[in-house]
């Protein structure tokens, strides 16, 4: 790594930091991803210095022109700051002065580090969350056009992963497509917290110059500034909810790998996984593996430690800023990074991944006694009371298995020598596909009430 040349921080200083804590406590490595919002909200703070008069209105053009080339000089490449800037702060503001000469020097005034940072974080974040809505609807779309198609595909519903009830595909689908619009929704009311500025608090008490902090607010599309300068310059909860926020959406993702990979396997062959979305093995030619859903299971642990690395890095933090904060860039980043990419992964497997192997599905729903509480069902709905009628029903399945039946297997006459109040329409009741569609309760797994779920996705869309 770059050794950077010694040099005081300032004249309060007599001698440079070791080369070693020069690395150690610099951030351009990776702060630099914050270039393009540090030069937006510099540009704002240049506008407000002009506005309040505290610099001429050629200064500011000057600094706003001089802000503008650095930003054109890093999109091509030839703006690289080294270790030497410490950070991406420090790095624009000298190549700035290093462009337009002293007046560079001036954009500084009335304005700290500490609040500069925060800013800068809070412009990253807002994109950052705009950014992964918009790749939330595109999963729920993905999620949403598989149950148009698979409405009356039955699937088995499972507790405990044990059989439980037949379900129709589209009904399991949907499960995750809700999970995403609470997590759509929990961004939506983050933003609100995210987009407060903290431009203008200062180093921690604010300042003595007569600045305008809704202004410059206004130009940074801020709905509000904070009220109190030390609380604006220290808070991070705005990125521990992020975190958390980000963690529920992996916690989401991860039990759609966990059934993903279970419903690849040979033992349930409920999917098969397309040569674009898998890999093979190394030594064992027949084996096709599932590893989108392993990753994205394996990185929710990894956005899970950001979220604990945050909360622990601020527990014990006296007001006001403290060089501890400097870590909350890194777990932020990668958890935007791990978050986004592993939502993108998931729509790609869902479009083009996977099969849902129909003919399989329809064999294992017509396998099992998951059709059991429908014939309780039946019982209580001709006046046997419930739990008598449930009682009947799980000696009949204990019996039915000594004898290898299926409930379905039973002959009428076995039927009514459990009670007489079975008929022929219970080879009908018990049916999978009528066994889902009589569940029209709202919100179950009925067809009628999946249809009817569908057209609530497309409205939460914004399509309906």
């Amino acid at each position: 790594m770059e050794t950077p040349p010694t040099q005081t921080w300032s004249q309060r200083f007599e001698t440079a930091l070791h080369p070693a804590i020069a690395l150690f406590n610099a951030s351009i490595g990776f702060d630099i991803q914050l270039i393009e919002y540090d030069l937006t909200g510099s540009e704002a703070h240049a506008k407000m210095l002009v506005k309040t008069g505290i610099i001429s209105p050629e200064e500011g053009e000057q600094i706003v022109t001089g802000l503008e080339t650095i930003r054109q000089d890093f999109r091509r490449g030839d703006f690289n700051p080294g270790v030497e800037a410490e950070d991406v702060h420090f790095a624009v503001e000298r190549r700035l002065t290093e462009l337009i000469g002293d007046v560079g020097k001036k954009l500084h005034t009335a304005r700290s580090r500490n609040d500069q940072v925060g800013t800068d974080l809070r412009l990253y974040l807002r994109a950052q969350i705009e950014a992964l809505q918009g790749q939330l609807r595109q999963y729920q779309q993905t999620l949403l056009g598989l149950a148009e198609a698979h409405v009356e595909t039955l699937i088995p519903g499972y507790t405990h992963l044990q059989r439980a009830q037949p379900l129709s595909l589209a009904h399991h689908l949907l499960a995750y497509f809700d999970m995403a619009q609470r997590d759509w929704d929990r961004l939506h009311d983050l933003q609100k917290r995210v987009n407060i500025s903290p431009l203008g608090c200062g180093a921690l008490a604010g300042t003595t110059f007569p600045i305008d902090r809704q202004y410059a607010a206004e130009l940074l599309g801020f709905e509000q500034v904070y009220g109190n300068s030390l609380d604006g310059v220290s808070d991070r909860d705005f990125a521990i909810e992020f975190a958390c926020a980000a963690s529920l959406i992996m916690v989401h993702l991860s039990r759609l790998s966990e059934e993903m990979i279970l419903w690849a396997s040979e033992e349930f062959s409920f999917v098969t996984l397309n040569d674009s979305c898998s890999t093979g093995s190394s030594i064992m030619p027949q084996k096709k593996n599932p590893d989108v859903p392993e990753l994205v299971r394996g990185k929710t642990g990894r956005v899970f430690g950001h979220l604990q690395g945050l909360l622990v890095m601020m527990k014990g933090l006296p007001l006001a800023y403290n060089k501890d904060l400097q870590e909350d860039k890194e777990a932020l980043f990668d958890t935007v990074n791990t978050v986004r990419g592993c939502v993108e992964a998931m729509t790609i497997l869902l479009a083009e991944g996977v099969n849902f192997q129909v003919p399989r599905l329809g064999q294992a729903v017509n396998e099992d006694y998951s059709n059991a509480t429908d014939v309780a069902d039946y019982l209580a709905a001709k006046g046997v009371p419930f739990r008598e009628a449930y009682n009947l029903v799980g000696k009949v399945v204990k019996t039915s298995l000594a004898a290898n039946k299926l409930l379905r297997q039973l002959t009428l006459d076995e039927w009514q020598a459990i009670h007489p109040a079975f008929e022929d329409d219970i080879y009908a009741a018990i049916a999978p596909q009528q066994v889902v569609s009589a569940r029209n309760s709202y919100g179950g797994t009925g067809f009628e009430q999946v249809r009817l779920a569908i057209a609530r996705a497309h409205q939460a869309l914004g399509e309906g």
